[in-house]
């Protein structure tokens, strides 16, 4: 059974930091591509960041240049988000994915966990 889930979420002062994780299970994690994505309230699922199954290349939004930083562990399985600097508009529902290419586009993406809150407060 594929499983896709995060932990780590929850509610921080503005300027504070949390690092979510995501353990997968039931699939070759290894070989897959993994991602962060996010869901406000009101607005369109919005893409974070992303990482190849080596780790050798990664994309991020603009958004979150230069604050969040995503890292996998193969041996574990998890996918980490380390996000600093966290500001209200970083309040979502983060979830992550697991798919063959890399890249924002959501439909590239297979595989998905049910997703963590984050709430920042200013």
């Amino acid at each position: 059974q594929v499983q896709l889930v995060e932990s780590g979420g929850g509610s921080v002062q503005a300027g504070g930091s949390l690092r979510l994780s995501c353990a997968a299970s039931g699939f070759s994690f290894g070989s897959r591509t993994v991602a962060w994505f996010r869901r406000a309230p009101g607005k369109e699922r919005e893409f974070v960041a992303s990482l190849s199954w080596s780790g050798g290349s990664t994309y991020s939004a603009d958004s979150a240049k230069g604050r969040f930083s995503i890292s996998r562990d193969n041996a574990k399985k998890i996918v980490l988000l380390q996000m600093n600097s966290l500001t209200p508009e970083d309040t979502a529902v983060y979830n992550c994915a697991a798919g063959y290419t890399n890249g924002y586009d959501p439909r590239r993406y297979d595989y998905w966990g049910q997703g963590t809150q984050v709430t920042v407060s200013s």
